[in-house]
């Protein structure tokens, strides 16, 4: 997929963030729609379907978090990159984030260019992992089909935000081996972007909500591992 077949929802309140982020990031050649709050983030992603979604927490009528929620849950959606830009560095927004279904967290300020290189990096991982990544795996009465990102456990179709596909789609390619955790990091976040410790607990939790419990398995300072 060439750059200019890539849409960014750029969301933030601040017109100057908007207007320089904006600039530096149509220079790579990616297609740009802007909002400058939640409601019309929500909006924006439903008409124009973006492939990464960068946007601020803090802001009028609708935080980020509540409006990363809301398109998560939006068919057509499911699979959109989205990354907060924010000044909150705070540990807990990190997770409340992360927990609303976030892919990424970059705090502010940041360096245009910097920034930049943050949304190759997260656009090349996920061009690498479709490459590299069988279409359909069966484990169990569990399908996850990675064409169309979605699972099927006993008949009844899941869908799940980005992060916890892969999470299990990992866990899962393996059954009872156990994944310790600095490699769940490395190989369903990626190395260049920095986490909170309770991220991979936060989305193992949403698993064994709609998976099940049985199927996820912790292995006390190590990591986990994914059973039948």
């Amino acid at each position: 997929m060439n750059n200019n077949e890539i849409r960014i929802l750029l969301v933030d309140d601040e017109p100057d963030i908007l207007e320089i982020v904006g600039y530096n990031l149509s220079a790579e050649g990616y297609e740009v729609f802007t909002a400058s709050n939640g409601v019309d983030a929500v909006a924006k992603a439903k008409k124009k379907k973006p492939h990464l979604i960068i946007m601020d927490v803090m802001m009028p009528e609708m935080d980020g978090i509540e409006a990363c929620g809301i398109i998560r849950n939006t068919q057509g959606l499911e699979n959109a990159i989205i990354t907060f830009l924010t000044a909150r560095g705070e540990d807990y927004s990190q997770v409340a984030g992360f927990d609303a279904g976030a892919d990424d967290y970059i705090t502010k300020p940041i360096k245009p260019k910097v920034l930049v290189s943050k949304v190759k990096a997260l656009l090349r991982r996920l061009k690498d992992e479709a490459e590299d990544s069988e279409d359909i795996t069966r484990v169990g009465s569990i399908v996850i089909n990675r064409e169309e990102y979605k699972i099927v456990n006993k008949g009844v179709e899941i869908i799940l935000p980005r992060k916890e596909f892969e999470l299990l789609a990992l866990l899962a390619s393996k059954p009872s081996k156990v994944f310790k955790r600095e490699v769940i990091l490395d190989k369903v976040w990626g190395n260049e972007v920095v986490v909170g410790g309770r991220t991979i607990d936060v989305h193992i939790r949403k698993l064994r909500e709609k998976i099940g419990e049985e199927h996820f398995k912790t292995v006390k300072g190590v990591g986990y591992k994914f059973v039948l």
